[in-house]
């Protein structure tokens, strides 16, 4: 039996707006994927501690508040923690000059606003099992 795709979802810092975690972790679930939401108000430290933690594949980061400092941290963790090879991915209202840098950060993938959840979906799919 094929393991599942093990995402966390999460929102940084002193972010707190949730609909758009609870709409992706819906659609990653019904495609078939195990999805540990560790809801708001979340910092880099807890989001790379619970990645190592439950060994996941995918860690996904949702902002509105432009939390990029905190994202640049999580990717600095990651690296410190040994789990720097895991999906990261990042989505919200993001400007798209911000996506870039966030980009040469070592985030893999940004999802600016109007991404159709389809999209996310696949992409983590074909980046996931690419690595298996």
């Amino acid at each position: 039996m094929e393991r599942k795709i093990k995402v966390i979802i999460t929102k940084i810092g002193l972010d707190a707006h949730t609909r758009g975690t609870r709409l992706i972790a819906e659609a990653l679930r019904n495609a078939g994927m195990e999805v540990i939401d560790l809801g708001h108000y979340i910092w880099p430290e807890e989001i790379a501690e619970a990645a190592k933690k439950n060994d996941v594949d995918v860690i996904g980061i949702s902002t509105l508040a432009a939390n990029y400092e905190l994202i640049y941290e999580l990717m600095r963790l990651a690296k410190a923690k040994g789990i720097g090879d895991k999906l990261v991915i990042v989505g919200g209202t993001i400007a798209r000059q911000h996506a870039e840098k966030l980009k040469e950060g070592g985030v893999n993938e940004v999802f600016l606003p109007g991404t159709e959840m389809q999209t996310i979906v696949d992409y983590i799919q074909s980046h996931v099992n690419n690595k298996s």
